[in-house]
C-alpha cells in the first residue's frame, strides 16, 4: 500500500494529465453556435454614375436595421464600400451608417478596387487605411477564426509590390497560427472571387488570376480552409475546388445581371458552416441557431446551393448556381 503523502502525489499527477492535457483524443466540448451577416459592395454613387447616392443609402440603412434586429455575431463588408476612389462624401455617407450598427455587434470591412484603384498604389493604400482601418487583419468567435485580406494587392500587385509581399507573409502566418491553434473554422473574406465557377477559368476582372489563384487553392488545402466569402460580381455564385467552397455574395448595392440586392446570412456550428443568401424583400423574422451539442465531423457538403452538415436553419439557398462566369 502506497503511504498517503505519496497517494496523494500520484492521485493530483493523474489529474494533471487528464484536465491539464483535456483527455487526448476525445473530442473538445461543442462550442456555442451563432451566426455572421456578410454585406458586399454597398458602393455609395454606382446606381447614378456618382450624381447621388439616395438608392445605396437606402439600402445600407435598410441592412444595418436588419442586422441590429437580428443580432448576429458580427456584420463584414467585403469590399467597394463606394464607387469612386477617395470620394468624402460616399466615404462620409457609408460611415454614418455603418455608425448605426449596434456597438455589441462587431463590424468588420475590407477594400475592393473602387476604394483603393483598379491598380493599387502605395498611396491609395494608405489612403484608405487612414479612413477605414487595416486593409487586411484577423478575428475570432470561440473557435471560428477569419481572416480577412486585400485581394486588390493579390488581383493587380504591380505598382504595390512590397505591400502584396508584406500581406502574403502575414496571411501565411495567420493560417498556420489558427491551425496549430486547432481552430474549427478558418474562414476568408476577400473582395474578389478565388473564381466564379470553375477553378481553371481564366483569369479577368471578376476573378484572381490563375497563378496566384493556384497558390491560394495549395495553401487553402493545406491549412483546411473551407469557406471563402467574396463579392466584387454584384451577383450569387457557388463554387467548389475540393473540400474549399467559393461563396460569390450579391451586393447590397447595385445587381447586374438581373440580381437583386440582398445579404447573406452565414450560421456557424460545430457540424459545419450554412449560409443563405436573402433578397432585401425577403429577409427573415429571425435566425434558429442549432444546439451547440449537434456534432458531425464530416466534410461540408452543397445541397440545394447550401453549405451544411446540419438540418438546415435557413432553408434552401434560391439564388444558388446563379453565377454565368467572368463578364
Amino acid at each position: 500500500m502506497l503511504p498517503l503523502r505519496r497517494l496523494a502525489v500520484v492521485v493530483l499527477a493523474a489529474a494533471a494529465v487528464v484536465f491539464g492535457l483535456g483527455l487526448a483524443g476525445l473530442p473538445a466540448a461543442p462550442a456555442a453556435p451563432f451566426f455572421f451577416i456578410q454585406l458586399t459592395d454597398p458602393q455609395f454613387g454606382m446606381t447614378t454614375s456618382d450624381a447621388s447616392f439616395a438608392q445605396e443609402t437606402a439600402n445600407l440603412e435598410f441592412a444595418v436595421a436588419t442586422a441590429n434586429r437580428l443580432r448576429p455575431a458580427f456584420v463584414i463588408v467585403t469590399g467597394d464600400l463606394v464607387n469612386k476612389t477617395g470620394d468624402g462624401a460616399q466615404i462620409a455617407e457609408y460611415q454614418r451608417i455603418l455608425g448605426r450598427l449596434d456597438p455589441a455587434i462587431r463590424a468588420y470591412h475590407i477594400p475592393g478596387n473602387h476604394d483603393v484603384g483598379n491598380e493599387p498604389t502605395p498611396e491609395s493604400l494608405a489612403a484608405y487605411t487612414k479612413r477605414f482601418g487595416p486593409d487586411h487583419f484577423s478575428f475570432t468567435v470561440g473557435s471560428f477564426v477569419g481572416i480577412a485580406i486585400d485581394s486588390c494587392v493579390i488581383h493587380t500587385p504591380k505598382n504595390v509590390k512590397a505591400e502584396a509581399e508584406q500581406q502574403d507573409q502575414w496571411f501565411r502566418a495567420e493560417l498556420e497560427k489558427a491551425r496549430r491553434e486547432g481552430a474549427r473554422h478558418i474562414v476568408v473574406f476577400q473582395h474578389h472571387p478565388l473564381f466564379v465557377n470553375d477553378s481553371a477559368e481564366p483569369g479577368g476582372y471578376e476573378n484572381i488570376p490563375p497563378d496566384a489563384r493556384a497558390r491560394l487553392l495549395r495553401l487553402f488545402a493545406e491549412v483546411g480552409v473551407r469557406h471563402v466569402f467574396a463579392g466584387h460580381y454584384h451577383q450569387n455564385a457557388l463554387a467548389r475546388e475540393g473540400d474549399l467552397q467559393v461563396v460569390t455574395t450579391g451586393p447590397i448595392g447595385m445587381p447586374l445581371r438581373g440580381a437583386k440586392s440582398g445579404m447573406r446570412i452565414a450560421v456557424v456550428s460545430d457540424a459545419g458552416i450554412e449560409h443563405r443568401y436573402y433578397d432585401l424583400g425577403d429577409l427573415p423574422s429571425r435566425v434558429v441557431l442549432p444546439s451547440a451539442s449537434t456534432r458531425n465531423y464530416g466534410h461540408d457538403r452543397v445541397s440545394a446551393g447550401v453549405a451544411c452538415d446540419a438540418r438546415s436553419a435557413l432553408g434552401p439557398d434560391p439564388s444558388a448556381g446563379s453565377g454565368s462566369g467572368p463578364r
